[in-house]
């Protein structure tokens, strides 16, 4: 007779293998899932913020995609809003916020002044906020607040 034990080890690799699979969560397996909102995201939001060329004098990149979710298609021509504690203002501050639209790879690019930490920790916002969509809020901290730049991915959900 054959006996199969589960330990930690075993139950960690079969649980890993089913989840990479979609088996522990099917609604996932069929697609990609939307981005959820982040606490602490909204704060500061400014509704309907001006497309802008760039936020201040720049130096420093917000980066990002933005796909719909289930299929995980590009999304051109939709509104991200950014806004940040930087060497030029508060995330407060009107002149503080912008916003860009995605290419028709559904990437966005938006240059702004260097972000500082804010509360002990340098980190940006950004809102999906345009209504063919749910709106996200998003708050990425930096590894370090002497990166350059900062990604952001939205996965969007049909409202």
């Amino acid at each position: 007779m054959t006996y199969s034990y589960l330990n930690r080890r075993s139950f960690l690799a079969t649980t890993g293998a089913a989840a990479s699979l979609g088996l522990l969560n099917p609604a996932r397996a069929s697609g990609l899932a939307p981005t959820a909102s982040m606490r602490g995201g909204s704060n500061n939001y400014l509704p309907k913020a001006p497309i802008v060329e760039r936020i201040g004098g720049g130096g420093f990149w917000m980066t990002g995609t933005v796909r719909r979710a289930g299929d995980g298609a590009p999304l051109a021509g939709q509104r991200i809003q950014v806004w940040a504690h930087t060497t030029e203002g508060h995330e407060r501050d009107r002149h503080s916020h912008g916003a860009t639209l995605t290419d028709a790879k559904g990437v966005f690019r938006l240059e702004m002044p260097q972000i500082v930490p804010a509360f002990g920790q340098a980190h940006g916002h950004l809102a999906y906020d345009s209504g063919d969509f749910e709106t996200v809020f998003l708050r990425p901290v930096m590894p370090s607040s002497k990166d350059t730049s900062l990604e952001a991915h939205f996965v969007l959900k049909p409202a």
